[in-house]
């Protein structure tokens, strides 16, 4: 019989059910996050998954807040920074959430992994808002329905990978936040459906002229991903797509940017606003890092370019 999760609230800081060595590891984790912070984090998930050999194997759940619960086997490397409190995942993306909280949209979570923002954006106080989880991974698309489930299957789950048009790929890679479709003809690793984001459209899933916040999480197919949403993104869409800090070519922002009619956005650290992208050499400044992911936003949206000019003022106001 599985063991019970361990439970921590990140607004307490409470650390409930865990032994003597489960406490020592958490504080062990919560200190490297700590130091790893000030250069990115480069290392931590190696450390933190080699810790992980030496615990029990059970799940951590993490109260996000007092609507959200997140969890995940205790010790994994990608996500035991959230034992932090002091760290925030994605900040950018949780920005735009936050703000569009009054925002009647969905969420369409491409590469959902373990359902983090499928999680927070179903709670309360994102705004209780529909979403849709998208994971091809049968690794991690368990333990995105354990999420679902603990959250009271709130949001919709789909065992997909995102591409251009319907299909199967196979995924590889080992690492589960890193999974790929790209290249996909490769036999060696699980095969999958794909699915455009428009069939979503086409198979009555969602309204095409409904409001939606797209996050494309996809590990090398994002520009495969944008083509297959023409419908989609011609409405009230914004995608979140990552850019990789090992590009420096821009690969993905360059395709949105020249390729098509989507204004491009991304965080600036500098003003805490999502800058509108005319050159791509403002890229060379945010990213910092090589082995990190930053997100870069596209709409042809007005209703949403609104919103973020909106945004934008306010952040503006609380730096005076």
């Amino acid at each position: 019989m599985a063991l019970a999760p361990i439970q921590f609230d990140r607004t307490s800081g409470a650390l409930e059910g865990a032994n003597l060595w489960e406490r020592t590891a958490a504080l062990a984790l919560v200190t490297g996050s700590k130091i790893s912070s000030h250069f990115s984090h480069r290392g931590y998930n190696g450390c933190a998954n080699l810790l992980r050999k030496t615990l029990p194997e059970r799940n951590i759940a993490i109260k996000l807040n007092a609507d959200a619960i997140f969890e995940f086997p205790y010790g994994d490397g990608y996500w035991s920074k959230l034992l932090n409190r002091s760290y925030h995942y994605e900040d950018e993306l949780e920005l735009l959430f936050r703000d569009s909280a009054d925002v009647d949209y969905t969420l369409i979570d491409c590469g959902a992994n373990y359902g983090y923002w499928s999680v927070l954006v179903s709670s309360a106080p994102y705004g209780s808002h529909k979403a849709i989880a998208i994971e091809p991974s049968s690794q991690n698309f368990s333990k995105l329905a354990n999420n679902a489930r603990v959250n009271g299957d709130r949001f919709e789950l789909m065992k997909s990978a995102i591409g251009s048009a319907r299909g199967t790929a196979h995924l590889t890679g080992t690492k589960h936040e890193a999974f790929s479709i790209a290249g996909g003809t490769n036999s060696g690793g699980e095969e999958v459906p794909v699915i455009a984001l428009d069939n979503l459209v086409d198979d009555g899933k969602v309204s095409r002229d409904g409001k939606f916040l797209i996050k494309l999480d996809v590990e090398g197919v994002e520009i495969e991903a944008i083509k297959g949403g023409t419908q989609l993104l011609q409405g009230d869409s914004v995608i979140l797509c990552e850019e990789h800090g090992n590009d420096p070519d821009h690969t993905v922002s360059r395709y949105i940017l020249e390729q098509t009619p989507l204004k491009l956005l991304v965080h600036d650290p500098r003003s805490n606003r999502l800058e509108t992208v005319t050159e791509l050499s403002i890229l060379d400044r945010i990213k910092v890092s090589t082995h990190v992911g930053y997100n870069v936003f596209g709409t042809a949206s007005a209703f949403w370019q609104n919103r973020i000019s909106a945004l934008n003022a306010n952040a503006a106001r609380r730096m005076q």
